[in-house]
């Protein structure tokens, strides 16, 4: 089989919109710029001022609020979207794969500028898509990330602290769910490379995570602060794009998610709760139905430091919920692909496990 593999290109740094035109001109000369409104607010004059003499900005375009193809459709009739020889990403995950999808579409070149560190939207090669009422479509799958992101870390750092709190919850499942899910597989060389990759998105939030949310909160930008959105936003992408290159979701999911996609059915779940926290809280579950009892207690006590969750409690649930979330945390597909079947008694066991192990605090 052949394959191609296009890995994300970045820059990170209080100062890295300073090379906008030096990256950005060998592509064309005018951009439209898709993003959130508060996105888009919190870079306007970094961006306009960066780019001025090199680059023109046509247009500054609400994505929708969606990241639907609806939206998508409506984008690629604007006059500055048909004009620009490129298109500019502002914003969080649903904006920027907005902006990716439509550069898929009119085949322009997309250039992103994260605004939060929830996920690695701005340097991963699919879009994850919604209906217009916000329920999830399908991913959207490119054959290549976005052209270059730019990652201005002081932009971050004076962002809603609690995207990147989530985010880093996010982030360490990825290494767990693709260790697992591949564990014993003669796997090929991009899978493997995929999962040695995603260690990376364990090890620097451990180590750095904490601090990093201490120094968000207080708006200031610091080493800590950038190794823990390099994880988040670049060692996810880079792990979910090697994972992914079949087309397939196998290793780059699983029991964590499952639990996630269980919990959505509940309204406040996803009405009061972000992705990568309810996904923190699945990675304990699965760390318990691994038998990984020293990862368990390094993730239990990293989570109890930040405030992610560790009990059903934090998520706004009870054990009367139990039977109801262990059947269809059971049904997901992404513990289909497992070395070992996930059962109903094994995960009705872990979660009363967890439940104790809060209680023996």
């Amino acid at each position: 089989m052949s394959y191609d593999i296009y890995l994300p290109a970045y820059s990170i740094g209080a100062d890295v919109y300073k090379e906008i035109n030096r990256i950005c001109l060998p592509f064309g000369k005018s951009a439209a710029v898709i993003g959130g409104r508060r996105g888009m607010a919190a870079v306007k004059d970094k961006i306009t001022d960066a780019a001025a003499g090199g680059i023109e900005i046509l247009d500054w375009l609400w994505y929708g609020g969606e990241a639907s193809y609806e939206n998508v459709e409506r984008l690629k009739n604007e006059s500055a979207v048909m004009s620009a020889d490129m298109l500019f990403a502002a914003g969080g995950g649903k904006a920027i794969d907005t902006a990716k999808a439509l550069a898929e579409v009119t085949g322009k070149p997309v250039f992103t500028f994260p605004t939060i560190a929830s996920n690695c939207a701005a340097c991963t090669s699919v879009s994850i898509m919604y209906n217009p009422d916000g329920s999830f479509l399908k991913p959207f799958f490119f054959k290549k990330p976005p052209t270059h992101a730019f990652i201005d870390s002081e932009v971050i750092a004076k962002s809603p602290a609690r995207y990147m709190w989530a985010g880093m919850g996010d982030t360490y499942a990825k290494y767990f769910e693709s260790s697992v899910s591949s564990r014993g597989e003669r796997v090929p060389h991009y899978i493997a490379l995929g999962t040695a990759n995603a260690s990376m998105c364990y090890e620097p939030i451990m180590e750095y995570g904490a601090k990093a949310f201490a120094d968000q909160q207080a708006g200031e930008n610091s080493y800590e602060l950038e190794q823990a959105v390099l994880a988040i936003i670049v060692s996810t992408a880079v792990a979910s794009i090697l994972l992914t290159t079949d087309k397939v979701i196998d290793y780059n999911t699983g029991l964590a998610h499952a639990i996630f996609y269980a919990l959505t059915s509940y309204p406040h779940i996803e009405s009061n709760h972000l992705h990568g926290e309810v996904v923190a809280y699945g990675v304990l579950v699965l760390l318990l139905v691994d038998g990984n009892e020293a990862d368990f207690e390094r993730v239990f006590s990293f989570n109890r430091s930040v405030g992610l969750p560790t009990k059903l409690a934090d998520i706004e649930m009870d054990a009367g919920e139990l039977q109801r979330l262990v059947r269809a945390a059971a049904a997901m597909k992404d513990i289909e692909h497992n070395p070992y079947a996930i059962t109903e008694q094994m995960l009705e066991k872990a979660f009363l496990e967890l439940e104790k192990r809060n209680m023996n605090l």
